[in-house]
């Protein structure tokens, strides 16, 4: 069989590291200009096939960029791949448009403010050339349209002045033209606001040239309209929104709920998970993320805020309260501090495109799981190790509590995840990889790299799982300069199809590739 044939293929290596090379940039600051609150990036999104991506930021801007590379030779990189067409150039981007998808409201029964930032943006299904996302701040989520209308415009005023015909009037010629002021729509004015004469008659055989505004669409412009608002849903703040592989429903979810909504009905929701205790006082653990299976429509997990990660089945019980499968990873006897519980809480989890893993963010690491191994991670990478002794200078400014995010490539084989220090990290998780690189959201990426001697994976068990770590220089970055907590890369995304990174650095948007 081939497929006998290929896994026998197999021990040829794990794939060789990337060398990643800066793309694009958007936004980019000059030295020394401040940054306006309201600029920073708060969601990155690359829809499914790579070839548009939308951010948003804490103004409650929603911006598009659409690819460019692919649309040059007049056919997507697929249709190029058949016709044996030369791929060289990278994935490269332009501004698209941007709208205005969220405004800062005010809770009166609450007496709460609620801010505009963007915390969530999803793609949905395009269709008829129109494009569709779900775009959501603390406690609003709205669904919007961008489509391309023609603008109508006239492209010709084929009047004649001496006898303009418009209005059921119609100039005289013994009436000096000057004396009567012609309108832009072929008619004038007799007298002032005075009708048009009433002894006017048709003539027997009719006008002969009735003359009238010619009207072109030559230009397009694209138009963002909201056609559905989800609102009141939720009493806590909003984290995680996901589309369903059916293409009809989405689920949101909050520090205790998840409510699932169908994309067409905006004034009701179904409650699946409410994890809110009776009593306030007994409350151990709230959701951080939620995301669905990105095929099979019955499964989606969460992600809690004690460090794991719950399946559950739609399929079992209109509540899914009890959970079909929990992941999580066991302490280390007499590991246990006062930031135990903080820096083991999930800050985000992604579903791999083959449905099979998921990635975990926590404070201290990424982890990757095997949805059929509930018994622990199958790799572990050290993000912040070096931070272990800082921890309660962290606590004291509160950057322990930072939401970093993480992603997987199109191909399962990378992870990624980003730092302080406008820094993030790229890891092989192929079998046998030791792919560790650490880059930096600037022009040259590659500045703070040092060469390192590449460290082999230590198994832990019988089955595959390993433990790599970043440059971990306690308290310094890789060239042994001191690390930057207020400059933090919160955001990013990995193109579905290509190694191509976007990552936010404040409100500049970097592009990689590799």
């Amino acid at each position: 069989m081939n497929g006998g044939d290929e896994v026998a293929a197999a021990p040829a290596g794990p794939p060789q590291p990337l060398e990643w090379k800066f793309s694009q940039v958007f936004g980019e600051r000059t030295a020394g200009e401040e940054v306006q609150e309201v600029d920073i990036i708060s969601a990155i999104e690359f829809d499914k096939s790579g070839d548009h991506l939308a951010t948003g930021d804490r103004g409650g801007r929603v911006v598009l960029f659409e690819r460019t590379d692919t649309k040059d030779h007049g056919g997507s990189r697929r249709d190029m791949e058949r016709m044996d067409y030369p791929i060289t150039r990278h994935p490269e981007f332009r501004y698209k448009t941007e709208f205005q998808s969220h405004e800062p409201e005010f809770d009166y029964l609450k007496s709460l403010e609620i801010e505009e930032k963007i915390n969530k943006i999803r793609w949905c299904q395009t269709a008829n050339g129109a494009l569709f996302l779900l775009s959501t701040n603390d406690k609003t989520i709205k669904f919007w349209k961008v489509q391309e209308k023609k603008v109508k415009k006239i492209s010709e005023m084929n009047v004649d002045p001496s006898k303009a015909v418009g209005n059921g009037t119609v100039a005289s010629s013994s009436t000096p033209s000057s004396a009567k002021p012609i309108l832009a729509n072929g008619g004038w004015l007799e007298k002032s606001y005075s009708c048009p004469s009433n002894d006017f008659t048709f003539p027997a055989g009719g006008i002969s040239s009735l003359r009238l505004p010619v009207v072109t669409s030559n230009e397009t412009s694209l138009v963002a309209r909201c056609r559905r608002v989800y609102a009141h849903a939720h009493d806590y703040h909003i984290n995680s929104i996901s589309n369903n592989s059916d293409g009809e429903t989405f689920i949101s979810a909050d520090d205790l709920r998840i409510n699932l909504w169908n994309l067409e009905i905006s004034s009701q929701s179904f409650n699946i998970v409410d994890v809110k205790p009776a009593n306030m006082e007994d409350l151990t653990e709230v959701i951080t993320s939620a995301e669905f299976h990105p095929s099979h429509c019955n499964t989606l997990a969460y992600s809690s805020s004690r460090g794991s990660i719950r399946l559950i089945d739609l399929r079992q019980s209109a509540l899914c309260d009890s959970h079909a499968k929990l992941f999580e990873e066991q302490e280390a006897p007499g590991s246990r501090s006062f930031f135990t519980e903080i820096i083991a809480s999930i800050s985000d989890i992604k579903f791999a495109k083959d449905g099979r893993h998921i990635l975990s963010r926590d404070y201290m690491t990424l982890k990757l799981w095997d949805i059929n191994m509930d018994s622990g991670p199958v790799a572990t990478f050290q993000v912040h190790e070096y931070l272990r002794p800082k921890l309660c200078d962290l606590y004291e400014n509160d950057s322990i509590f930072d939401k970093f995010e993480c992603c997987l490539s199109g191909d399962g084989l990378r992870v990624s995840t980003g730092s302080y220090s406008n820094l993030f990290r790229v890891f092989g998780c192929a079998s046998g990889s030791t792919e560790t690189t650490t880059l930096e959201a600037s022009k040259n990426p590659m500045r703070r790299q040092v060469p390192t001697p590449s460290r082999p994976s230590r198994s832990l068990s019988s089955i595959t799982r390993v433990v790599r770590r970043g440059a971990e220089s306690p308290g310094v970055d890789a060239n042994g300069n001191s690390f930057d907590f207020t400059t933090k890369l919160l955001h990013l995304a990995w193109h579905p199809t290509e190694n191509s990174i976007a990552c936010a650095a404040a409100n500049s948007l970097y592009m990689y590739y590799a």
